[in-house]
């Protein structure tokens, strides 16, 4: 049993980090979903957190949890510094501007010698356990949870279905937006630096506009209605390439072809709790008739 555990790890520990770390990124864009802000800074946040660590890591004696702290503060520094001017824009508008905004981050870190230029930064030291994303997705989960329920979460969700009203009810909009927004940052900051430490290697590319449609598929699928739809979102975006290995050249086909019915028939996502609820009521109201019919018989 032990030596078959060994041989499991060795092979899909990089899937089962995987996981956790897309779980922290799918949190962290729910968090913006959440205020009804299209934001698709993430990635580049992402990436300053996880340079923000390793640069730490690899150039001081300090410790880990010192990189990890820095790599959640610096993006969410970032984070206030943009949010003020650029969430006074909505939908499209704001996801362009956001998207402009990661690639300046690129380009940046593309032109400077501390980050390793074009070829980005090597031996990384391998510090992130498997313990430290569970602890650390758990506290999220906890935190998030707990806000969801509060007066912070109420205003998110005011906001979202119509921010005149939340503005007229005497909600301070434009400082819940940039509340969400700079958690949203500072979770994605801390998913770079858990990231950086167990890739042993980051480079410019690892940040740009694909990976930040990643992250927002990964919320949209699993649906954010509630915290399980991001989980299992990215959980299975995760998994799902690694299942497919077999169909080689069509993989990534096949991958856009489940999303694509997704977004057809599921447009709240895989994990929609009224739908369940309105299934499971259709069920038992099947089940209580065909038992009456039955009695009559």
């Amino acid at each position: 049993m032990l030596e078959w555990w060994i041989n499991f790890w060795s092979i899909y520990s990089t899937v089962i980090f995987s996981i956790g770390i897309n779980a922290m990124l799918a949190l962290s864009i729910y968090l913006t979903l959440s205020c009804g802000l299209l934001s698709l800074a993430n990635a580049a946040f992402m990436g300053l957190g996880a340079y923000a660590a390793a640069i730490i890591s690899m150039q001081t004696a300090l410790p880990f949890p010192v990189a990890l702290l820095a790599a959640a503060v610096v993006p969410a520094l970032v984070a206030v510094i943009i949010g003020i001017p650029t969430l006074r824009l909505s939908g499209v508008y704001l996801a362009m501007a956001t998207l402009g905004f990661g690639e300046v981050v690129r380009v940046i870190i593309l032109n400077m010698d501390i980050t390793g230029g074009p070829m980005g930064l090597n031996g990384i030291p391998l510090k992130t356990q498997w313990w430290h994303i569970i602890l650390l997705l758990a506290v999220m989960l906890y935190t998030l949870a707990r806000l969801r329920r509060s007066k912070v979460g109420r205003a998110f969700e005011a906001i979202k279905q119509d921010e005149t009203a939340a503005r007229l009810m005497g909600v301070n909009v434009s400082a819940y937006k940039l509340l969400a927004f700079v958690l949203g940052a500072f979770i994605a900051g801390i998913a770079g630096g858990l990231n950086a430490h167990f890739t042993f290697t980051i480079g410019p590319g690892n940040y740009a506009f694909e990976n930040a449609v990643d992250i927002l598929t990964m919320a949209v699928f699993g649906g954010t209605s509630n915290l399980i739809g991001p989980i299992i979102g990215s959980t299975t975006l995760t998994i799902l390439p690694e299942l497919m290995r077999s169909l080689k050249d069509f993989r990534l086909a096949a991958n856009g072809l489940i999303l694509i019915l997704v977004v057809l028939y599921l447009p709240k996502g895989i994990w929609d709790p009224a739908r369940l609820r309105a299934f499971w009521q259709r069920h038992q109201t099947k089940r209580t008739t065909k038992s009456k019919m039955g009695e009559t018989g």
